[in-house]
């Protein structure tokens, strides 16, 4: 894949070259969108889509390539330009249509080279709208799941690495996502709420970024219920793993504050946690 887009700069300085004679990459005028395209070759479609993709103008790349798979269905450069397609798309941030572009290519060449590379543009598609922390989250989601897909359909691609690194942020950013809502019921004083969202971010995404601060708010909401063994346990937890934390430092206060310290009471899932985590089995 990295091979076509090195090829399209050069096909570019060509394009340039045959322009500056008078006529376009076809040996004759340059050819419009409106104009019929049966009377070239696939390959000389497929140039004059690198060469407007090495212009920028990635909607116009993205129509030649599109017009190789209409013209010539059953040709190799049909399976290359639906790539290409792909990728001019996503190139001009039309994620709807590269996504479409990528998920017929997966379709029709499950087993091309270029499959991991059109399953990465599909997970990309979702990646790169993931928007701020504050709004809904469905996006994240479906580029978990298309991000996924690259991990463990194509182990061993050069994508995979990448792919997982941006599982991870994504991951992160769900658990922001609870932190975020968390806090706004912590500030409100609806804590039984806030202790919900706090609870998801440990049990289900303890390993973000995000445990530590969340351990911290449910001492602080456990505390303002009067439950002194699951804020206790919380600190004990949060102690165990991220002593060195400002977020321990806080709770500790809190805790030593009240005649209390991080210990772990009672039986509650929070106990439970601490069990798994002095067997080595959290974390």
């Amino acid at each position: 894949m990295y091979k076509v887009i090195r090829w399209c700069a050069a096909m570019g300085l060509v394009a340039t070259l045959a322009a500056c004679g008078g006529g376009g990459l076809f040996g004759g005028p340059s050819v419009d969108r409106d104009e019929s395209l049966e009377a070239f070759t696939p390959q000389q479609i497929f140039e004059r889509g690198e060469y407007e993709l090495d212009r920028g103008r990635t909607d116009d790349a993205a129509w030649y390539f599109s017009e190789i798979e209409r013209l010539y269905p059953y040709s190799s450069w049909a399976r290359r330009a639906l790539i290409m397609q792909a990728y001019a798309y996503h190139t001009g941030r039309d994620y709807p249509n590269s996504r479409s572009a990528a998920q017929r290519y997966i379709d029709f060449y499950p087993a091309d080279e270029d499959a991991a590379y059109a399953q990465y543009l599909l997970a990309l598609s979702y990646y790169d709208q993931i928007d701020e922390v504050g709004r809904d989250q469905g996006l994240t989601f479906q580029a978990l799941q298309a991000l996924r897909g690259v991990i463990e359909r194509y182990p061993d691609s050069q994508y995979a690495d990448s792919a997982i690194l941006k599982f991870d942020l994504a991951f992160d950013h769900l658990a922001g996502k609870e932190m975020e809502i968390g806090r706004y019921y912590l500030r409100r004083d609806h804590y039984a709420a806030a202790i919900n969202r706090f609870r998801v971010v440990v049990e289900d995404f303890q390993t973000t970024s995000h445990t530590p601060e969340a351990l911290h708010r449910l001492v602080e909401a456990y505390l303002s219920l009067g439950l002194t063994d699951e804020a206790q346990t919380a600190g004990a937890i949060l102690g165990f793993n991220y002593q060195s934390t400002d977020w321990y430092e806080d709770s500790y206060r809190l805790l030593t504050g009240r005649g209390l310290e991080p210990r772990a009471l009672g039986n509650n899932w929070l106990s439970a946690i601490y069990r798994q985590t002095i067997k080595g089995e959290w974390l």
